[in-house]
């Protein structure tokens, strides 16, 4: 069976790294199941699928759909730009629309796909206007659809045409069946990681170098948030939780990663955090590496993994591979993140958006050494049975036949 893969770019952010864990894992199964790729944008997520021999070609997205994006305008990043601007943007895009979704139906009939599996929402859409009705179409959700103003009502036009959707937890899930109807099966898989990329044994970044600060001194305890500078992600709460600790402990900060996607209104640039930090007067305790292509070396690289997001989390993928380095984690609460952590078993928690609460979490774990180990020990042991990237395909594969068996 011949699955093709859609995604709306060629960047490498959370979902296109867990899709990339879905191809190999679908490649190392076998079972007659051939993973394809068409991606709106050359990058590196590209390359990457190219390197699992995953056949993989570009139909590019037109720049005015790639700067299209309801995150910002009432959705997860709040209301940094009208809801009039987002239905100018519409209008713009309208006839670029119309002609990517030709070029993407051309490479869909050439590629003769028995099932179309779609990653990212823009993607949704255009995988069903684009792919025969004959060919089933899966709609991979890896975000909360209620949260999202425009494409909430895009999905819900065209869920008759989805034959199954799969969601990353089962927050997620919850939230498209109330969002797009009942009548919509959707069906929790869990993200994966690569167990023996993301390990405790391995290279660590220089981070450091990479945010061009001298070296820390002796002792001092490396917190760090690695996300995409999405406005959601807590990079504010972030900057304020370190600001708000104790200048008596030997604590540096890392904001690891940089804008990969092109969205307007949705992300930080780094020169805003960086005015943060200089306002905030920490400007000398914290580092700022831009992108990292090898995020396992990042999260070696420090001793504790600050997961900060304001909003709900679909799932949480940064706090998988950190557990799975065997980092000490803190987490902000509720949404699918809840469903991966134990709270002070394997992770500590606190509040969305309380810096004051993140800040005491980080000093409790700048004095416990032995802590940061038991939770970096206790994630490892989580993430070895939940998070195995075999997983993926012992789930994915059922719902393949019986969709295509429907």
């Amino acid at each position: 069976m011949k699955i093709l893969f859609l995604n709306p770019g060629g960047h490498l952010g959370g979902a296109e790294r867990s899709l990339l864990d879905v191809m190999a894992s679908l490649k190392a199964a076998g079972n007659g199941f051939t993973p394809c790729l068409i991606a709106g944008g050359d990058g590196p997520l590209v390359q990457r699928a190219r390197g699992l021999d995953v056949a993989a070609s570009v139909v590019p997205y037109p720049a005015a759909l790639e700067r299209l994006g309801d995150a910002g305008a009432g959705g997860p990043a709040g209301n940094q730009m009208s809801r009039a601007a987002l239905l100018s943007g519409l209008c713009l895009a309208a006839p670029s629309s119309l002609g990517y979704s030709t070029r993407l139906r051309r490479a869909i009939a050439e590629i003769g796909p028995d099932l179309v599996h779609s990653n990212g929402l823009k993607m949704h859409v255009f995988g069903v206007w684009a792919t025969p009705r004959r060919v089933p179409v899966v709609w991979h959700l890896r975000d909360y659809v209620g949260a999202r103003p425009l494409m909430s009502r895009l999905l819900r036009a065209h869920v008759s045409r989805c034959a199954v959707a799969v969601a990353n937890s089962k927050s997620v899930a919850d939230d498209a069946r109330a969002t797009l109807g009942s009548g919509l099966s959707v069906i929790p898989v869990y993200n994966a990681v690569d167990l023996e990329v993301f390990s405790p044994d391995g290279p660590a970044l220089d981070l450091d170098r990479m945010a061009s600060m001298p070296p820390a001194p002796p002792g001092t305890v490396r917190v760090g948030l690695l996300a995409t500078l999405a406005r959601w992600k807590g990079h504010e709460v972030f900057l304020r939780a370190l600001a708000a600790i104790p200048p008596n402990l030997a604590v540096r900060g890392y904001i690891i990663g940089g804008a990969v996607y092109r969205r307007e209104g949705s992300q930080f640039r780094l020169d805003e955090l960086r005015a943060l930090a200089n306002s905030l007067g920490i400007a000398d305790r914290v580092g700022f590496t831009g992108f990292v292509d090898d995020p396992a070396g990042a999260l070696r690289a420090l001793d504790v993994v600050v997961h900060a997001s304001t909003e709900p989390e679909p799932f949480g993928l940064v706090i998988a591979e950190a557990m799975a380095c065997a980092r000490a984690v803190i987490a902000s609460e509720g949404g699918g993140a809840a469903e991966i952590i134990s709270p002070d078993v394997n992770a500590l928690t606190h509040p969305r958006g309380d810096d004051r609460a993140l800040a005491r979490k980080i000093a409790e774990l700048a004095g416990a050494p032995e802590l940061r180990v038991r939770l970096g020990r206790e994630g490892r042991r989580t993430a070895e049975p939940r998070f195995r990237r075999e997983r993926l395909a012992e789930e994915l594969i059922p719902i393949y036949r019986q969709v295509a068996r429907a």
